[in-house]
């Protein structure tokens, strides 16, 4: 069945049980990365630890540069082959390589110059500051390799093709677990490099997975002429998962600041909450991914109705698999954090923290698809303004508001600001359906 067929006449059930499986897998060890590293560096420096807490945002930042253009790419390849216009689809696909390298160039430019006063902005401590400094740069100097993968999969991703990008990642991944203990260490003869190990140990398998996905990925540049207004609809299309990562490191940055005016063991308990998100938040990634291609190609046929569809049964998905991290959080926290640490207090506070944060899990699901679903039939606005709802106008005046009550409070921002956000969601929804000419079936 080739992608037309696949798209638009496969039960959505199965379309979504076919295409997110691989995604799912080269998530889960996409999600190794943060895992991995932080579990090695946690043994090795509780320093690093936090160093790793603090530069999160800007790897956020940095995914979502290139991420965010790869969706953009991804859904206009997507719309042209539904409208059966290959030629403009192949002409979006050569787009990937010059704007990957263009985002790389602005974070090697970020990690020379602002690093020191990114890292003096999060602590005072100087053995932290080093320790960011160290890791940050090699992350943003040799970010070429994360960029290019990102393009070049999401180009794999519009025609279909989930299982390259998958191999690529577990690559990549693998090569970052077997390289952390080798490098941090110093075994094997070679010498002890700590946090700078580590960091070379992650941009290795990022560049590897670039290589594995550049065969099908890269495509030629288009001609000049005409090429600013291909990258116009790029980014709008882009804008709103670019929005979506960004207001993450707005949001996760502002939560670190209002967290260090209680302790440094406050700013690390949120970073290992947000190292287990990573893995608890594959489903819906899955889902994410998934659904932004199927949904465009058929709006862009003309069939509402199959769009309704695939939302609603990717939440159902979503839904049912996000259950399994709310029942991890809930139940079994205390294990969770001594996987990464032996400080007792951190222990403490994300003992008490990460109940309120699991039971967040469920109305997430329809917080983050809902987005997705926008932006992918071209409402961008709708898409945008959910997301800049959720992590500007909630997540870090609702964290202030309850860090006023005290540290204990504070983890009620989660479930609220995922509740009120689902709400919005759902609002605009309905619009939509009162809008289509066909009743609405979700």
């Amino acid at each position: 069945m080739d992608t037309s067929e696949l798209f638009s006449k496969e039960k959505t059930w199965k379309l979504l049980l076919k295409l997110a499986p691989p995604v799912m897998l080269a998530q889960l060890i996409q999600a190794l990365y943060n895992i991995i590293d932080s579990l090695f560096i946690g043994r090795y420096s509780g320093t690093g630890l936090t160093a790793l807490s603090i530069l999160y945002p800007l790897q956020l930042l940095m995914i979502a540069l290139a991420v965010g253009t790869g969706v953009g790419i991804n859904t206009n390849i997507a719309a042209r082959l539904g409208m059966g216009d290959k030629k403009r689809a192949e002409d979006f696909a050569g787009l990937g390589t010059p704007l990957a390298l263009c985002i790389w160039l602005l974070f090697a430019m970020i990690g020379l110059f602002l690093m020191p006063a990114y890292a003096r902005m999060s602590t005072g401590s100087e053995d932290v500051i080093r320790e960011v400094i160290t890791y940050g740069r090699v992350i943003c100097f040799f970010s070429f390799g994360l960029c290019l993968e990102s393009s070049w999969t999401k180009v794999l991703q519009a025609n279909g093709n989930m299982k390259i990008p998958m191999a690529a990642q577990i690559a990549g991944a693998v090569t970052n677990i077997i390289l952390d203990p080798i490098l941090i260490f110093g075994m094997f003869g070679l010498p002890e490099l700590g946090i700078l190990g580590a960091a070379l140990a992650t941009v290795t398998g990022q560049i590897l997975a670039a290589l594995i996905v550049m065969k099908g990925g890269f495509c030629r540049p288009p001609a000049r002429q005409g090429a600013m207004r291909l990258v116009r609809s790029v980014y709008r299309m882009g804008l709103p998962n670019i929005l979506m990562q960004c207001t993450y490191t707005i949001y996760i940055l502002g939560l670190n600041l209002i967290l260090a005016t209680f302790s440094d063991q406050a700013v690390t308990a949120l970073g290992l909450y947000y190292k287990w998100q990573t893995f608890f938040y594959i489903p819906l990634g899955a889902m994410q991914t998934c659904v932004v291609p199927v949904i465009s190609f058929n709006y862009a046929a003309g069939n509402i109705t199959r769009c309704r569809e695939t939302l609603r049964d990717s939440m159902i998905f979503g839904l049912v698999l996000m259950a399994f991290g709310t029942a991890c959080f809930v139940l079994i926290p205390e294990p969770m954090l001594r996987i990464f640490t032996s400080d007792d207090i951190v222990v403490t506070i994300g003992r008490w923290a990460f109940p309120f944060i699991g039971v967040s899990f469920l109305p997430m699901t329809a917080a983050q698809i809902f987005p997705v679903f926008f932006q992918a039939i071209g409402q961008g606005l709708k898409s945008a303004a959910i997301t800049l709802v959720r992590t500007v106008g909630l997540f870090v005046p609702l964290g202030y508001l309850f860090s006023r009550f005290g540290l204990d409070w504070f983890w009620l921002t989660f479930p609220v600001t995922e509740l009120l956000t689902t709400a919005l969601g759902s609002w605009f929804y309905r619009g939509f359906c009162r809008s289509a000419a066909d009743p609405c079936v979700y």
